[in-house]
C-alpha cells in the first residue's frame, strides 16, 4: 500500500491546484493526467446540446483575477487560491467602490479564515469569495478598488472521461466521479484518484467476470449528459459506484443505494464489517451527488458510495481548509483497499436462471432425481442436495445472485454453487 500511497501523492499534489469548473480547460487537463495512470477516452459534447432537461452551457476558462488597490496591491488573489474566484464568473475589468463591490462578496458563515466554495453556473454573474480578514480590510479602504476578471464565457464544449472494460459477462458495473471541484482534496479530487487507481487495477485483472463501465464527469450536468448520450447502455446497468469524499481522516461510513434490499448493499457492510472498525449508515436520499442522476426513474440504477468524512458532514466541506493538510494519499489507499475488497465480492456474485421456468422441471429425466419415487419426504430442514436443486429452481430467476439465496436458505455459498454446477451441466440452469 506504501508504493500506491506514494503514487497517489504525486497526482494529489500535480492535480490540486488546477482550476476546474463543469467545463473548460482545467478539466481537460485534469483528464490528460489521469491517462498517465489509465488509457481514458475523452468526449466533447458541444455548448447548447439539449440533454433531458438540462442544456449544456457555454464553455468557461479562467487565467487571471484580483481585487487590488488603485496602487495595484492585490488583496485577494486568484493565483493564490482559485476558490477566491466565484466559478463561471463572467469578464470585468472596472473601477468599484465598496458599495458596488460588497454584493459580490462571499464569506463563509462560520469559519472566518476559510475561503467558501460558490458558483454561478446557470447565471451570468461575478463574485470573489474571501476570508474574513480580507473582507475587513477591504471594507476598510476608502478608496475605490481594482476589479479584474480575465476569464471567458462563450460557445465550446463540455468534456468528460471514460473507460470501458470488458468481462466474460457483457453485465456492466458502472464507476462514476465527478471532476469539477477546483482546489478542494477531499470533495472531489479523492475520489477521482481512488477512481483512477481502482481502475488499473480492473483493468490488470485478467479473469475479470464482470465488465466495469467507468466514468469521470463534471457533477450534475456531465451526469445527466451522460445517460442522455448512452441512454440504451446506462438503461441496462443495474448497479453503480459513485467514488467521492473518500480521502479525510474519520471513519468510513457508506450510503446505501435507493433500494435498501440491493445486493450492493449487502456486500459493502460485509467489507466494513470486515474491518473490525465502527462505521457511519447514510440512508439513501434525495441530496447528495451523481447518485442523483444514476437512481432517477428513467435508469434506477442502485447506486451506492463508500466514503470517508463525507460531504456535508466535516466543517471543511466547500472552503479552501479542504486541502492537503486534511486528506492524506495513505487515506485515501485505505479507502482503496475497501473498494478493492468489494470488487473482489462483486466478481464472486454469479446469477442464475432456470432454462425451465414453466411449471416443474422433470427432474428424473435430466437424472436429478431417484429412479423410483414414493419415498421421498422433505428433511426438517429442507437442506438435502434435493431439496437445494428444487429451491434453486425455484429462486434462480436471474435477479438473485447465490449469496443472498444462500443467506435466505441458511446454508454456505460454497454448497449451493457446487450444486447450481451440477445444474449448469444438465442444462437445467445458465448463468446469466
Amino acid at each position: 500500500m506504501f508504493d500506491t500511497a506514494k503514487e497517489i501523492d504525486g497526482f494529489l499534489r500535480q492535480l490540486f491546484s488546477i482550476c476546474r469548473s463543469i467545463t473548460g480547460n482545467g478539466n481537460r487537463e485534469t483528464l490528460r493526467v489521469l491517462q498517465e495512470i489509465i488509457p481514458l477516452t475523452l468526449h466533447e459534447v458541444s455548448s447548447g446540446t439539449r440533454v433531458y432537461d438540462w442544456v449544456v452551457p457555454d464553455e468557461w476558462n479562467i487565467r487571471d483575477a484580483s481585487i487590488s488597490t488603485m496602487d495595484n496591491r492585490r488583496i485577494v488573489d486568484f493565483k493564490e487560491n482559485n476558490l477566491h474566484l466565484v466559478s463561471y464568473s463572467e469578464p470585468v475589468k472596472g473601477t468599484y467602490t465598496w458599495n458596488e463591490l460588497q454584493s459580490h462578496l462571499h464569506l463563509h458563515p462560520e469559519i472566518p479564515e476559510a475561503v467558501p466554495y460558490r458558483t454561478s453556473y446557470y447565471k451570468r454573474d461575478w463574485g470573489f469569495c474571501v476570508t474574513a480578514a480580507q473582507y475587513r480590510e477591504l471594507e476598510q479602504q476608502k478608496v475605490p478598488f481594482k476589479v479584474v476578471i480575465d476569464s471567458s464565457l462563450e460557445p465550446g464544449s463540455l468534456t468528460y472521461g471514460e473507460m470501458l472494460i470488458s468481462g466474460q459477462s457483457r453485465r456492466e458495473i458502472l464507476i462514476s466521479c465527478y471532476i469539477c471541484h477546483p482546489a478542494m482534496a477531499n470533495d472531489s479530487l479523492s475520489g477521482v484518484l481512488l477512481t483512477a487507481f481502482l481502475a488499473r487495477e480492473l483493468l490488470a485483472k485478467r479473469d475479470r467476470y464482470y465488465s466495469y463501465r467507468i466514468v469521470f464527469v463534471p457533477e450534475t450536468i456531465g451526469a445527466v449528459t451522460y445517460c442522455a448520450l448512452n441512454e440504451s447502455a446506462m438503461k441496462r446497468i443495474d448497479t453503480a459506484l459513485v467514488i467521492t469524499t473518500v480521502g479525510g481522516p474519520g471513519k468510513f461510513g457508506y450510503k446505501k443505494s435507493f433500494d435498501a434490499s440491493h445486493v450492493i448493499n449487502r456486500l459493502i457492510e460485509e467489507v466494513l464489517n470486515e474491518t473490525g472498525e465502527e462505521y457511519l449508515i447514510y440512508p439513501f436520499d434525495i441530496h447528495g451527488s451523481d447518485e442523483r442522476q444514476y437512481s432517477s426513474q428513467g435508469f434506477r440504477i442502485n447506486t451506492a458510495t463508500i466514503c470517508r468524512d463525507r460531504y456535508y458532514e466535516y466543517p471543511q466541506y466547500h472552503t479552501s481548509l479542504d486541502n492537503l493538510d486534511f486528506v492524506t494519499a495513505r487515506q485515501i489507499s485505505e479507502t482503496l483497499v475497501l473498494y478493492r475488497r468489494l470488487i473482489e465480492k462483486f466478481e464472486a456474485l454469479r446469477y442464475y436462471r432456470n432454462t425451465l421456468p414453466d411449471c416443474e422441471v422433470m427432474l428424473s429425466r435430466h437424472g436429478l432425481y431417484p429412479e423410483t419415487g414414493g419415498a421421498q419426504q422433505p428433511e426438517l430442514n429442507g437442506r438435502s442436495e434435493l431439496d437445494i436443486i428444487l429451491w434453486l429452481l425455484f429462486l434462480c430467476d436471474g435477479s438473485l445472485d447465490i449469496d443472498s439465496i444462500a443467506c435466505r436458505l441458511n446454508v454456505l455459498s460454497s454448497e449451493l454453487l457446487a450444486v447450481a454446477g451440477k445444474l449448469v451441466s444438465k442444462g437445467v440452469l445458465e448463468i446469466v
